[in-house]
């Protein structure tokens, strides 16, 4: 039963949205998932959806499955890009990865309008300014 499973605690670990690039005409947007660790990370899988109202009508996004791979200590892998339009819903990333033959798994929300510019940080081991949820 799920009582008798271990609680594998996520640390370490980050999602961030990034300014990667920005124009007049346009800005691109980005996800990027953060291992702060000192040890890698395995098998890392990611599915993203949004939802919530927009315009007062229920909306939803497609959900999206990243495969991953490993990760390194101390490094970062982009998992997506992001538009803008979609920053008013809410952005949900479930994270599943392995350390030693343990699973570890995750649920990162950025809440609608969480995405803005009071909120930016330098995030780390990426070095560049965005949203970050740890």
């Amino acid at each position: 039963m799920k009582k008798d499973l271990p609680e594998n605690i996520v640390q370490d670990i980050a999602i961030a949205v990034v300014l990667d690039n920005s124009t007049p005409d346009s800005k691109d947007w980005n996800v990027y998932l953060i291992n702060l660790k000192d040890e890698p990370i395995e098998t890392v899988l990611v599915s993203s959806k949004g939802y919530g109202l927009k315009n007062g009508e229920e909306v939803k996004t497609s959900i999206l499955r990243h495969s991953l791979g490993d990760l390194a200590a101390k490094s970062f892998i982009k998992i997506e890009a992001i538009d803008e339009q979609i920053f008013g819903l809410s952005n949900e990333y479930w994270l599943s990865y392995y350390i030693n033959g343990h699973i570890y798994d995750k649920k990162f929300i950025f809440l609608p309008e969480s995405i803005i510019e009071t909120n930016f940080i330098r995030v780390p081991v990426l070095n560049k300014v965005g949203v970050m949820i740890g």
